[in-house]
């Protein structure tokens, strides 16, 4: 935990960890038209760095760079969950949403860094993504004479695979590619264009025809940049309904910075996987890929990410080991171009039982998470011992103290004994009347139950 001595002092074989969720998306960010919008984003993407303390469920010492301070409540917290484990955390004094460049601007911060890697030999250095302000702090670490060591990153000169894949033209690039050597590797039909007014009139129409369409800009957040128009949504005439989706389209300037795709509408069925599974590999730095778990999303309507459900038997086998191989092939070129660290498959399964690629994030996710926690409580193979599930922005009524909350969620918290039961992974999300948790089930029936005693207490 934190104390008065220098960060790093007594930390051998620590693990170096960045909580730069809003970096991975900044371009995106910073053309968010509404300054509101875009503050409460930046703002909620600091909250939740707090959380990447279960992404690190795995490790016994840590050292984790935050946006925003975590209270010692909350790591004590941590620890009555995973047991002894040496933690501290380390704040920038200036919180401009890219934390890498607040890092470099740091003294105390940096003078942290290298005392660390002094203590070692090399500095081991991971962050939640891959973004050119980690790229421009693991150069000033250099320069500084320090031995870096990023296990969970590409090689700067093949960092543009992070961008390239992790965009929408980019992913749908590499299904045409590869769809001769990988049947199955299909996505939705669409087109990319640039420029609203061009998106508009391909959407009208292939709305007017299908009675549907998806629009996409090129890298979207936390299903922002996604306009999904359903049948009723639109005007039953051609120029009416690209006047609407140009209206849409005019409302934020990223629409206009980026490439936009443009895609047929896809009826999920919601009995598989919650009608979108989800695959994670990892590329190892020797550029093994390595399988880690396949789930559920939990999706809104409006195409927002929740969180996931992990169990052996959320998935059909078929299903299953469909996602699996097109995840391999797509890890393979990911690695065959340099890329390493974490990556997803996001998939849409059809009602006729169709299987899309969606969308792929070259990071670690939402997810990530839930997978290291449940990891490191029930070992490897707890995807056939307990039923998890997740959220990750339950709007809360009213404001919460941490403490309040835990003393509320007493009955339901969880339990290293019954090994079932809620766990709370952000205190400083609360601030934004949202709550992020992970609960424990030995089945489904019970991990509902469990939600829905939580949710009965917050009324």
């Amino acid at each position: 935990m934190t104390s008065d001595e220098p960060p790093g002092t007594k930390l051998y074989g620590v693990t170096v960890f960045i909580s730069n969720l809003s970096e991975d998306v900044w371009p995106f960010i910073s053309n968010i038209t509404d300054e509101k919008a875009k503050q409460i984003e930046i703002e909620e993407n600091a909250n939740l760095a707090d959380r990447d303390l279960f992404s690190l469920a795995g490790e016994d010492r840590i050292v984790l760079i935050t946006p925003k301070p975590v209270s010692k409540e909350f790591i004590e917290y941590f620890l009555s969950v995973f047991g002894k484990k040496r933690i501290e955390v380390l704040v920038p004094d200036v919180h401009t949403g890219r934390i890498c460049d607040d890092i470099i601007k740091d003294q105390k911060i940096m003078n942290a860094l290298v005392t660390i890697a002094n203590s070692h030999k090399k500095l081991t250095l991971v962050s939640y993504s891959t973004s050119p302000p980690f790229l421009k702090l693991i150069r000033a670490l250099k320069e500084k004479g320090l031995n870096v060591y990023t296990p969970e990153s590409p090689e700067e000169e093949d960092a543009w695979t992070v961008n390239f894949f992790g965009s929408k033209s980019g992913i749908r690039q590499l299904a045409q590619e590869g769809r001769a050597e990988e049947p199955d590797l299909i996505m939705p039909k669409g087109f990319i264009c640039s420029g609203i007014d061009d998106a508009a009139k391909i959407a009208a129409k292939k709305y007017l025809k299908e009675d549907g369409v998806v629009i996409k800009t090129n890298k979207g957040h936390s299903g922002m940049g996604v306009l999904i128009f359903r049948p009723g949504d639109l005007p039953s005439t051609y120029k009416e309904a690209e006047n609407a989706i140009l209206l849409k389209l005019k409302a934020d300037s990223y629409w206009e910075k980026f490439p936009i795709v443009v895609e047929e509408l896809i009826v999920p069925s919601l009995v598989i996987g919650g009608g979108f599974p989800n695959v994670e590999f990892k590329i190892l730095k020797n550029g093994r890929v390595e399988f880690l778990y396949f789930c559920g999303m939990r999706i809104t309507k409006e195409g927002v990410f929740e969180g996931i459900e992990l169990n052996d038997d959320v998935i059909s086998d078929r299903i299953e080991a469909q996602m699996i191989d097109t995840g391999f092939y797509i890890g393979e070129k990911y690695s065959q171009t340099g890329y390493r660290g974490y990556f997803d498959l996001d998939f849409i399964v059809a009602r006729n039982g169709k299987v899309y690629v969606n969308e792929s994030n070259v990071r670690r996710t939402g997810g990530t998470h839930v997978f290291e926690t449940a990891k490191e409580l029930f070992g490897k193979d707890f995807m056939y011992d307990v039923f998890v599930l997740s959220d990750n922005v339950l709007p809360l009524k009213k404001k919460y103290s941490f403490g309040e909350l835990l003393k509320l969620f007493k009955p339901i918290l969880f339990s290293r004994k019954s090994k079932e039961g809620l766990v709370v992974v952000s205190e400083n999300l609360l601030t934004q009347n949202k709550l992020a948790y992970i609960i424990f089930g030995r089945n489904k029936k019970r991990a509902l139950e469990t939600e829905e005693k939580m949710k009965n207490l917050l009324i």
